[in-house]
């Protein structure tokens, strides 16, 4: 049983950052991909970067230079969110995709406010 545990959420004033981190447990697959999504109140989930085993990372748009995902071995990877925004503000969860399904952590709150 795969299991994806996300910390490191809170509250952050605007120009703030954070640092989310996301653990999996029970995985033994070979290759993986590992990132995190968002979603904000009456949003869609959306996508804010991803790495896989072999190191190749994808950031959404407006997460670039703002935002950098690591992987620390084959089951942690890291989020460091600088320069946060209020628009930030969303549930943040972690997953991790060995194909053909994703496996999807409980969330953890990003707020971003004055």
């Amino acid at each position: 049983q795969v299991q994806l545990v996300e910390s490191g959420g809170g509250l952050v004033q605007p120009g703030g950052s954070l640092r989310l981190s996301c653990a999996a447990s029970g995985s033994r697959f070979s290759f993986s991909i590992m990132g995190w999504y968002r979603q904000a109140p009456g949003k869609q989930r959306e996508l804010v970067a991803k790495i896989s085993s072999a190191g190749t990372i994808a950031i959404a748009d407006f997460a670039k230079g703002r935002f950098t995902i690591s992987r620390d071995n084959a089951n942690t990877i890291d989020l460091q969110m600088n320069s946060l925004k209020p628009e930030d503000t969303a549930v943040y969860y972690c997953y991790l995709d060995p194909g053909p399904i994703k496996y999807w952590g409980r969330g953890t709150q990003v707020t971003v406010s004055s």
